[in-house]
């Protein structure tokens, strides 16, 4: 009778009851997710299966991604059917896959019969085409014939983003049939913003938005609703070009169409966030030169192997730099200050290059930038770069002054500074443009060619300009 008791208390308390998950700021607490692990060594199934009942699919996601990699999948097998599989889409690719290696495919099945199309296809993506078969014949058929064909389309292409439930009705309904099919219907998507009308081979012909739909009487005919002219998507199309259309159309969801024009599914602003969000992070890391994959979780070795090539490019360029120097040995042996000012030269005109190449190319990246503005920016920029230029020679030259007591040094390193800040600015600019042009990424390449123009002008310039000043040979 105690045992009996104790159960049901267990099952009925959570962690959540007196450990809070997150602090002020928002982060998981130590003290929680040490609750967790000893639950999970302890095999106490009933109080796990409390918690994450209550827990949002992201903060189970935050709660897997701080577990210990062996509690990762103890948890899940632990809490069984109340566990949440679209929260392995709030992990790192290399956690998800490492927990979906360790479970049967039966249960990984049962997991994404319980996700909207769209999740599902996302947690199998990331799997080899054996395990996403492994996987899928453990489906009934149509749900499997379904994430096959979503499957086939384009990685990031709106095929791949859609979910396949979505509400069709026919183009000679009336507002109460629809209304009545709705009701009527039990699989209904768990969110939806609007319906669409079809013709008998299913046909795209239009949208009712259901603030319309509920504001019409009954017996009016959808074909006096319907929005004909709704944006539409093709399945082809690239998910970033989606996000776009729904930023600047204040979108919520889109149809989404096949080549036949076919209504195959549709895409709501909650999956466009998500694209939003991975595109903004590929072009952070492509800025640095860090692969788009890399990940927090990832091993020493595979990160080292990411960033070596990208760093190896760098050291090629550093020599093409560090060479311009050689050509100027004997000047910087008669007068030291040249050797101690040159990189001051360089840094202003990389961190300005840096500036202007940032905004470049996230102006491509939305379709700011193009070729009717083109001319107009670039000028812009180059001003730019010659009204900081001209403010920061002066600066640099008095500093310079004062340092070394030369008065001919002000006006060396003044006017190389005004050279590599409009150098600068401007390849800051026409790299990303030219990179653009043919078809490679800004975000990947710019950074590395950027530099070396910065440095070897920098250098250049300045070790000229004193050559010529001081008459140094």
């Amino acid at each position: 009778m105690d045992e009996h008791m104790d159960g049901a208390s267990s099952a009925e308390a959570s962690v959540l009851d007196h450990v809070p998950m997150r602090n002020e700021d928002g982060e998981i607490r130590h003290e929680f997710v040490a609750e967790i692990a000893r639950a999970i060594e302890a095999g106490d199934s009933a109080s796990l299966r409390a918690c994450v009942a209550e827990l949002h699919e992201a903060d189970l996601g935050d709660l897997i991604g701080a577990l210990a990699p062996d509690d990762r999948v103890r948890l899940v097998e632990l809490t069984g059917a109340d566990f949440d599989f679209s929260a392995l889409n709030e992990v790192d690719e290399a956690v998800r896959e490492e927990i979906l290696d360790e479970l049967p495919p039966e249960t990984v099945a049962e997991g994404v019969r319980e996700l909207e199309s769209d999740d599902a296809v996302e947690l199998l993506e990331t799997l080899d085409e054996d395990e996403q078969e492994e996987i899928l014949e453990k489906l009934p058929l149509q749900e499997r014939v379904a994430l096959e064909r979503s499957l086939l389309y384009p990685e990031n292409s709106a095929g791949r983003r859609m979910q396949t439930e979505f509400i069709a009705v026919p183009q000679d309904f009336t507002v109460g049939q629809a209304i009545d099919y709705m009701r009527d219907t039990p699989d209904l998507p768990d969110r939806f913003y609007e319906i669409y009308v079809v013709d008998k081979d299913r046909h795209w012909q239009g949208a009712v938005s259901l603030d319309v739909l509920l504001r019409a009487r009954r017996p009016v005919p959808l074909t006096e609703l319907t929005d004909e002219d709704r944006r539409r998507v093709s399945v082809l199309e690239d998910q970033e070009e989606v996000a776009r259309m729904f930023g600047k159309y204040n979108l919520v969801a889109a149809p989404v169409l096949d080549t036949q024009d076919r209504l195959v599914g549709v895409i709501t602003v909650d999956d466009v966030v998500d694209v939003i969000e991975e595109e903004a992070d590929e072009d952070l890391k492509a800025l640095g030169g860090v692969n788009s994959d890399e990940e927090l979780s990832d091993t020493v070795f595979t990160i080292a192997r990411a960033r070596f090539n990208w760093l190896l490019v760098n050291l090629a360029t550093a020599f093409l730099a560090s060479s311009v120097l050689g050509l100027f040995e004997g000047q910087l042996e008669k007068m030291v200050a040249l050797a101690v000012l040159a990189p001051i030269v360089a840094s202003q005109g990389g961190n300005a290059a840096t500036q202007t190449m940032t905004v470049a190319v996230r102006a491509l990246a939305t379709r700011e930038l193009g070729s009717s503005n083109a001319w107009r920016v670039v000028m812009r920029e180059g001003m730019v770069g010659l009204v900081n230029g001209l403010a920061f020679a002066v600066i640099t030259g008095i500093a310079a002054v004062a340092w070394f007591k030369i008065p001919g040094l002000g006006v060396v390193i003044g006017l190389a500074i005004i050279v590599n800040l409009v150098a600068g600015a401007l390849g800051g600019i026409l790299i990303p443009m030219a990179l653009e042009r043919v078809r490679a990424d800004p975000a990947v390449a710019s950074g590395t060619f950027v530099t070396t123009v910065t440095d070897v002008v920098g250098f250049f310039s300045f070790l000229g300009i004193a050559t010529l000043w001081f008459g140094l040979r």
